[in-house]
């Protein structure tokens, strides 16, 4: 027996540290690591329920290529030449640029930025820009604070005023429960702003449930009472704030009438909230990714920053702006939030034209040359990105599709040639994360089954067949074998002063960690202040140059659909993860449709009805489920259940952007439920 640190990386927020028994060459115990001072209780059900996933009979062991009865196995040679012969004949005859790169963030680690690479070494190909998760607020905190810092995660027990504006942290961070837990026995107020009631708000002082797509209004609301109340930090404006009586004006239109009108919040809530926020010190606002998946969500998050800036929450113990932590991305230009944006130079050999929100659209409109063929690896664009509809009729078109993944997804189904990926426990790498500043080491535990091989490997053996010499792969690809592994990931923690070995004992903050964000007083903007007014908000995104309030595009005015139709994270699944899983279906069959009792009572519906969930753009056939906690009007079902469980939530969402960022507006979605 054997005991190993690694560490979880998926796209999640707490990337908690993990110790791991391997018993006999296999996985036998899952246990937590008590080195990161973020997430010493452990792994949740998620991370517990890999013994069960990578052993799972689902796990795709070999590769597999489409025939007309269905996928049949293949030997590594025959699906490398596959591969070659279609994406040299591509080459050949439309370019290089005619092959589509496709990567996402099933997860994280250094080694990720291989595939690129790699592709480039091929001569190039199309690739993506833009993110699904979270680039408005990266966006919106750059513009305003010239960077996405954020405090050590324990700082928050430090709060007495903690607000979760559009956050559920009792199922998708859960590790910030306990230091709001911390708080809260201090003597801290919480306050939780979501339309759904939910477990995060079971703990809370009070519930404020705006309309949808509406709390950038709430914010400027918010602001007018606290400057009419004269509740502002002076002090930390005169000395840190650009652009505050600016601002000020333009909020004096927002009375407490106008907010509550805008918002459907009573105006007692409003004010309380505000004197709450004028007077409770120190204040830390929270908030959650789903609250920048609409079309206005960039400047809805410039307001909503707005409110610690002008209450002096910046810089000192328990106060604060917590949103995303980006101090981890030391290795390369993913530090910066624009690395999400496309070049305004292009490099002529990989050409970044698709937007990630408007996959399919943009998909089929690349010309000279069009896309021919396509690798897609850590992610399943089928289910996960807007438009299902029209992202399916993208990858159909194309003449060869080759999909790495650990299991038939959506997208898999829809390949040519599948090819087994590794798990977490098969090969090391080095992995950040975006809630606290760990650095950790991915430690190889376990040897690979079947013919799986790790990506690396793969280009490697791919290489040559594609024309690459071993010069060629040495220069983008680490040296073959564990020790070729550990020694490029090595050479990449030199300049920090880090070692593997010291990774191997726990987690290790990342040079330059704070455990106060702002505590120096430095904000990397152009004036080296917040900047309430942003001269390149407009520049850049035809934005006002103020934080301003437009209705999103799919509001209750559009005249659209009755209902706003939101599409959260469960606990149970990372987006298409986990959720096939028998240790998670025991706990969770299978999605269902959220409705309120006064909706459903509206169209004669009850518990367990089969409805059909629909708009101009699809349709999804659910039981239904009557939540007594959802505001009226709107309607909700959890993200990441595919076609074997009747269909994507994106089947009926739009392939639109977010005002900055290039975000995904998957939640500008007005829908209509009736029975089935």
């Amino acid at each position: 027996m054997a005991r190993f640190t690694t560490a979880c990386p998926r796209n999640c927020t707490s990337t908690c540290a993990l110790r791991v028994t391997v018993e006999n060459g296999r996985l036998t115990a899952i246990d937590a690591h008590p080195g990161n001072l973020a997430t010493p209780e452990g792994p949740c059900l998620k991370g517990l329920s890999y013994l069960e996933r990578v052993y799972s009979p689902e796990r795709l062991l070999h590769p597999l290529r489409r025939t007309p009865k269905g996928f049949e196995r293949v030997s590594w040679d025959a699906a490398l030449d596959l591969i070659a012969e279609a994406f040299l004949a591509a080459r050949t005859e439309y370019g290089p640029q005619s092959l589509f790169y496709y990567s996402a963030s099933g997860t994280k680690g250094l080694l990720n930025g291989r595939g690129l690479a790699f592709w480039r070494a091929f001569g190039g190909c199309t690739t993506t820009y833009g993110d699904l998760c979270w680039p408005a607020g990266l966006e919106a905190a750059r513009l305003t604070f010239g960077d996405n810092r954020q405090s050590a995660p324990w700082d928050l027990a430090q709060a007495r005023l903690i607000v979760l504006w559009g956050k559920n942290p009792a199922e998708t961070n859960l590790h910030q429960m306990p230091f709001i837990e911390q708080a809260l026995a201090a003597g801290a107020r919480l306050v939780v702003i979501d339309p759904r009631r939910t477990q995060s708000s079971e703990r809370a002082h009070v519930l404020l449930q705006p309309r949808p797509g509406t709390d950038g209004a709430l914010a400027l609301g918010l602001a007018h009472l606290i400057i009419a109340a004269g509740e502002v930090d002076r002090a930390f404006i005169a000395s840190h704030v650009g652009g505050y009586e600016a601002f000020a004006a333009s909020v004096s239109a927002w009375t407490p009438e106008r907010t509550a009108a805008a918002t459907g919040v009573p105006e007692r809530q409003i004010r309380r909230l505000a004197e709450d926020m004028g007077r409770i010190h120190p204040m830390t606002v929270c908030v959650g990714f789903g609250m920048q998946r609409y079309t206005n969500s960039g400047q809805t998050l410039r307001a909503m920053q707005a409110l610690p800036v002008i209450t002096g929450n910046l810089g000192r113990p328990g106060a604060g702006w917590v949103y995303a932590n980006l101090a981890t991305q030391v290795f390369g230009a993913v530090k910066d939030p624009l690395d999400f944006y496309p070049p305004e130079t292009p490099d002529g050999v990989v050409r970044v034209s698709v937007s990630t929100a408007r996959l399919g659209r943009d998909m089929l409109a690349q010309q000279d040359p069009p896309l021919r063929v396509a690798w897609v690896e850590r992610g399943n664009p089928l289910s996960q990105n807007p438009d299902t509809k029209t992202v399916r009729e993208a990858f159909r078109r194309l003449a060869f599709r080759v999909v790495v993944d650990e299991r038939l997804t959506d997208t898999a189904r829809e390949a040519d040639l599948v090819l087994p990926s590794k798990s977490l426990f098969e090969q090391s790498d080095v992995i950040g994360a975006y809630w606290h500043a760990y650095l950790q080491l991915r430690q190889k535990v376990i040897e690979p089954p079947g013919e799986v091989l790790p990506e690396t490997d793969l280009y490697r053996a791919l290489g040559p067949r594609l024309g690459l010499s071993a010069e060629d792969l040495g220069a983008i690809l680490p040296a073959p074998g564990d020790v070729g592994v550990e020694a490029w990931m090595q050479a990449r923690l030199d300049p920090l002063g880090i070692t593997l070995d010291d990774l191997r004992v726990g987690p290790v903050l990342a040079p330059g960690t704070e455990e106060v964000a702002f505590a120096d007083g430095c904000f990397t903007t152009p004036s080296g202040k917040v900047e309430l007014v942003s001269s390149e908000a407009k520049t850049r995104w035809g934005v006002d140059e103020l934080p301003t309030y437009h209705e999103s595009v799919e509001g209750p005015a559009s005249g659209r659909f009755p209902l706003q139709f939101l599409t959260p994270n469960t606990k149970n699944g990372i987006h298409s993860q986990f959720l096939r899983l028998l240790v998670i279906r025991a706990l969770d069959p299978g999605p269902t449709l959220c409705m309120g009792p006064e909706d459903a009572a509206a169209r004669n519906l009850q518990v367990g009805d089969r409805v059909r969930v629909f708009n101009d753009r699809g349709e999804l056939c659910l039981p239904l489920t009557v939540d007594f906690g959802l505001r009226p009007g709107v309607v909700a079902a959890f993200n990441g259940w595919g076609a074997e469980d009747g269909g994507s939530v994106n089947l009926l969402s739009a392939g639109r952007e977010t005002d900055m960022g290039h975000g995904a507006a998957f939640h500008d979605n007005r829908v209509d439920v009736e029975r089935a």
